[in-house]
């Protein structure tokens, strides 16, 4: 895992080499594991004003950055996110803010645009769009929003950039006429957005006078993403009120601190104008109760009990329960929990989640927490009773599978923990992470051909093909191995390397 630090950002903006639109397609994963699909009960056409004001992108953005291209710099993206410690890892967060995005992106106008969502671990207050549907979003986000319709209502506008290609615009104003210059350009853009602090170093291997004027959205860019964004928050059935409150929420917060604009705002210049066109469109439109999801306090709760000293978490938690200041008491609880873990303090852990089973209706997050103190307590067989008994109920709760996985590598149970994965591969063809697990189960067990081909399977799902290609030769070369088995290496080590191929000419 490493840091994307300055310099290694200029060393990927000086040799990006996007992962080839094949791999894309044949096997696209996103960091959920799963394939986006996408609900398709919700109403997903935008209202008539809303087409009417937005304008017609013509040709412009498709004669510099294709969709295609736009992949292919997506995957390069995403092949950062997977080794970066600035993103977080936790599968319960991660997939609770796809499965938002995935149904804000349902109601979007673009259905044949795919998203990946990623959290960003930064206390600041920022969101931001990249080429090809990755967005990513800081865990100050979730801190700042009061409620689940304001968090959906940044992701929508982010989402409202990425269809209207915003990025594809700005670069086709450059006319850049190479693949090279679009990738350099998009990326450092890229840096621009997450880390504006980053932003000068990364720019060297670009035209820095000229990419300075490009870093933040321009107004006509911000309105655009607004009114997309308040139609996908209208038609998902979020409240549409949520979009102005958060943005004067903001602006309100900062107006008198200088210098300490949220991100957020620093890359999406936000006036008074574009708060009363925003909050004059809601007026016309019909209002909708939308009540918050518990996934959204109990995600919120689990990213506050990270934050800073344990000590610290626990006692804002224990405050809030005391004074009755809070949204969902079981979140609260939830966070407590989490926060005493951290501390390694099981015992007081342990009452929160007897509180939580006594009060709280059944839920995934809830069984994994109680594995977890299991683990903890180093009562494994425990543990794996709550594993085994949570996946019958939940069985496509990622938490849930990896934590049995690695309960049983962990005590040593390799066959076990092969069998496991095995299965839920079926339900999570694309997820890298458990490809990982099952490399290090076979490694247990002293089968160097399977552990090589499973630790190939998980890079390439985490779009590094010639990382993929390295382990499945080193499978090809293995000892040992059945005929079937090794058939099978050089089957996918054949294609693999043609995968290297199309990468390699697309890069020169």
């Amino acid at each position: 895992m490493k840091k994307l630090s300055t310099l290694a950002f200029g060393a990927l903006l000086m040799g990006a080499t996007p992962a080839s639109l094949a791999v894309a397609e044949q096997a696209r994963p996103s960091l959920t594991g799963k394939p986006y699909t996408g609900p398709t009960e919700l109403d997903t056409t935008l209202p008539r004003d809303y087409a009417n004001d937005l304008p017609d992108l013509g040709d412009i953005a498709q004669t510099v950055l294709s969709p295609q291209d736009e992949q292919r710099i997506a995957d390069q993206i995403m092949r950062q996110v997977y080794v970066s410690d600035d993103v977080l890892q936790d599968p319960e967060i991660t997939d609770y803010l796809q499965a938002l995005g995935n149904k804000l992106a349902a109601a979007s106008p673009d259905k044949r645009q795919t998203f990946n969502f990623f959290v960003v671990n930064d206390n600041s207050i920022n969101a931001f769009a990249m080429p090809g549907g990755v967005i990513g979003v800081h865990t100050g986000l979730f801190i700042a929003a009061n409620n689940e319709s304001e968090l959906a209502s940044v992701l929508g506008h982010e989402i409202g950039h990425v269809t209207q290609r915003h990025l594809a615009r700005m670069l086709a104003s450059q006319k850049y006429d190479t693949f090279k210059n679009i990738a350099t350009t998009a990326l450092a853009l890229l840096v621009a957005r997450s880390n504006p602090q980053l932003a000068t170093g990364a720019m060297v291997t670009a035209s820095a006078s000229t990419m300075q004027r490009q870093l933040d959205y321009t107004r006509e860019h911000e309105r655009e993403a607004d009114r997309v964004g308040l139609a996908i928050l209208d038609n998902a059935g979020f409240d549409v009120r949520a979009m102005p409150a958060f943005f004067t929420t903001m602006q309100r917060g900062t107006r008198f601190v200088e210098g300490s604009a949220p991100s957020f705002l620093r890359t999406h210049p936000l006036t008074a104008e574009r708060i009363a066109d925003v909050s004059n469109r809601v007026q016309n439109l019909s209002y909708k109760q939308s009540k918050d999801s518990l996934d959204f306090y109990l995600t919120r709760a689990k990213i506050r009990a990270s934050l800073g000293f344990p000590q610290s978490a626990i006692d804002e938690f224990e405050d809030n329960i005391r004074e009755r200041r809070f949204n969902s008491e079981i979140a609260e609880h939830y966070g407590l929990a989490y926060a005493y873990l951290r501390k390694n303090d099981m015992a007081n852990s342990a009452k929160q989640l007897a509180w939580l089973k006594a009060n709280a209706t059944p839920h995934p997050n809830i069984e994994t927490l109680a594995a977890t103190i299991e683990m903890g307590n180093r009562q494994l067989a425990k543990a794996q009773a709550i594993y085994s008994q949570a996946m019958t109920q939940y069985p496509m709760h990622r938490a849930l599978v990896y934590g049995y996985a690695d309960s049983y590598v962990n005590s040593k149970q390799p066959d076990k923990a092969v069998k496991l994965i095995n299965e839920k591969l079926r339900l999570f063809p694309n997820d890298g992470h458990l490809y990982e697990i099952l490399a290090k189960a076979y490694s247990m067990k002293g089968q160097t051909l399977l552990r090589h081909q499973a630790q190939a399977e998980a890079y390439y799902r985490q779009y590094d093909v010639n990382r993929a290609v390295e382990q499945m030769e080193l499978a090809s070369k293995a000892k040992d191995g059945n005929f079937y088995e090794r058939s099978i290496v050089e089957a996918r080590l054949k294609e693999l390397r043609r995968q290297q191929g199309i990468e390699k000419e697309q890069k020169g």
